[in-house]
């Protein structure tokens, strides 16, 4: 799934080569809004919200959209090829005489009002990479259910928003703890870096063409995906679980030295993922 760097990233694509221009191809490919047409409007600009995209156009209308797990915005030249997939999973084409902005696979795509977004991204937290972030805010969200599975907590953008699996399962090792723990038994020193440190991961990622946690060229990741490779920094082997319920299940990554505490017992998985 996309996480807040990417969806920036996604947004400062689309914001370059639609902001400021007239809209001379509107089509929308799902049923509730088939028959919008936008063209002859201005778009004023793209924002990111979390994982949330808001593609505002002039008269009072916003474009909200979201990647979840296969979504993706494409930009492409005039005479350029498409090639984000097949055309029958194409649901958006937004175009000027420069650029045409084609969205495949998007789970979520609907026209709001503009002054009606907070049906759309008001039940988010404080954003990551946004002008309403708020350290303080975001870390008492995280901690509000004692209970509750740190990396559950994190994953949840009613805490704070920009946090996927990636994100959840790096941020946990570098705080030296398991995604399992109870976000009340997180340590007080811990928990008062969990927020600078989430801001910094995300902040370092959104200009980079490949994510890195390490700084290490080469071994971009501590620990998601490299199970059952040895740990970057004591050389045990790193395990993976899922973590959540049913469908919401994730994939979870951790060091058992590094990251002692509550844990499953490690799935097998490839390497690749």
């Amino acid at each position: 799934m996309p996480e807040g760097d990417t969806v920036w990233q996604a947004a400062r694509r689309l914001h370059d080569a639609l902001a400021g221009k007239v809209l001379t191809r509107s089509d929308l490919r799902v049923p509730r809004f088939a028959t919008a047409d936008l063209t002859g409007r201005t778009v004023l600009d793209v924002t990111p919200r979390g994982k949330h995209l808001l593609t505002r156009v002039e008269g009072g209308l916003t474009l909200h959209s979201h990647l979840r797990m296969d979504g993706s915005w494409k930009v492409y030249g005039n005479g350029q090829r498409w090639s984000g997939g097949p055309g029958h999973q194409i649901r958006a084409i937004l175009g000027n005489p420069d650029r045409t902005a084609v969205g495949y696979r998007l789970p979520v795509l609907e026209l709001l009002r503009t002054t009606d977004e907070h049906r759309a991204v008001g039940h988010l937290g404080p954003d990551l990479l946004g002008p309403d972030w708020d350290p303080e805010r975001a870390v008492a969200n995280v901690l509000q259910d004692p209970a509750r599975e740190l990396g559950e907590a994190l994953l949840d953008q009613r805490n704070l928003a920009g946090i996927g699996n990636v994100y959840k399962s790096e941020l946990c090792f570098l705080l030296g703890v398991t995604p399992w723990l109870p976000a009340g038994a997180l340590p007080p020193d811990r928990a008062a870096k969990l927020p600078t440190l989430a801001k910094k991961l995300l902040e370092a990622n959104r200009d980079r063409p490949i994510r890195s946690t390490t700084g290490r060229r080469g071994q971009d990741l501590f620990v998601y995906g490299r199970a059952p490779r040895p740990c970057l920094r004591c050389r045990t082997s790193i395990r993976v679980a899922d973590q959540g319920d049913g469908s919401r299940e994730r994939p979870t990554y951790w060091c058992p030295t590094c990251q002692p505490g509550p844990a499953p017992a490690p799935t097998r998985r490839s390497r690749t993922n």
